[in-house]
């Protein structure tokens, strides 16, 4: 970041750190409120936002998909084009075949992998 902080802070965890982040962040700098895997939805004191002309935004995709499906299929289709491109690759921690999906589902929800997990139909 070259010393300013992050433009754009992606934070689907929330929690203690939140604050943290925010304080982090670059001038006129975005930080998406996407979820709250850590359980705790966090209090951020106001002028945080005012001292660094920054923005809060929620990201809630649910309703996103259901108010405007024309820019869902949009966004998708780049997203799918980046991914053809190589330009963005999913970080995949492990793969599974079809036999050990139970155990892939029990490592996501005790938090023993980052990334995506893949479950392989044949292995």
């Amino acid at each position: 970041t070259g010393g300013k902080g992050p433009d754009v802070i992606y934070d689907p965890v929330g929690g203690p750190y939140t604050e943290q982040a925010f304080r982090s962040i670059a001038w006129e700098g975005r930080h998406l409120v996407i979820g709250f895997a850590a359980g705790e939805i966090p209090k951020l004191p106001l002028n945080l936002p005012l001292l660094k002309t920054a923005s809060l935004v929620g990201a809630f995709w649910g309703a996103f998909v259901q108010r405007d499906p024309k820019r869902t299929r949009e966004h998708m289709q780049e997203l799918f084009a980046l991914y053809l491109s190589k330009k963005v690759r999913p970080p995949i921690t492990k793969t599974y075949p079809l036999e050990q999906a139970a155990q892939a589902l029990r490592d996501v929800m005790e938090r023993r992998v980052k990334g995506k997990v893949v479950i392989l139909p044949r292995a």
